[in-house]
């Protein structure tokens, strides 16, 4: 099934709901890069191994999907998203829960005409910096 941009980026929300192979979403090159709460993994094999281990080792995933946003310009396209994301750690027996903004970077396959990851970024804000009397940026003395 052939999807647009924004269609790819749900469905790997859904994939990681559903505990499914996440790798066949991102491009396999050595060039792109995932980046994590906790990892930073660049190349396909890295992310590739680094998205096989996370599926291994976590389960009761929930994406909840609040802002995405998609812009396609002719093969590329870019997204952002804020996401709430709980799962547990099955090693670990310990449940996670972050706010969560999204970035990344798709390309359209030639080939086929899917999209794919070529950079994803996953980050949550800082609580210490989420009030205005800790911006970093103030210049007030």
């Amino acid at each position: 099934m052939r999807r647009d941009a924004a269609e790819t980026v749900t469905a790997y929300y859904d994939a990681l709901r559903n505990g499914e192979t996440l790798s066949s979403f991102f491009t396999e090159s050595p060039d792109i890069i995932k980046v994590g709460l906790s990892e930073r993994l660049v190349g396909y094999a890295d992310v590739a191994d680094g998205l096989s281990e996370q599926t291994a080792t976590t389960d009761s995933w929930s994406i909840e999907s609040h802002d995405l946003s998609v812009t396609v310009d002719d093969d590329i396209a870019w997204f952002g998203d804020q996401v709430s994301m709980e799962w547990t750690d099955i090693q670990m027996d310990t449940d996670y829960r972050f706010e969560t903004r999204w970035t990344g970077l798709l390309k359209r396959r030639e080939e086929s005409e899917e999209w794919q990851f070529v950079s994803l970024h996953v980050s949550t804000p800082n609580e210490e910096l989420q009030h205005a009397e800790d911006d970093l940026f103030s210049w007030d003395g």
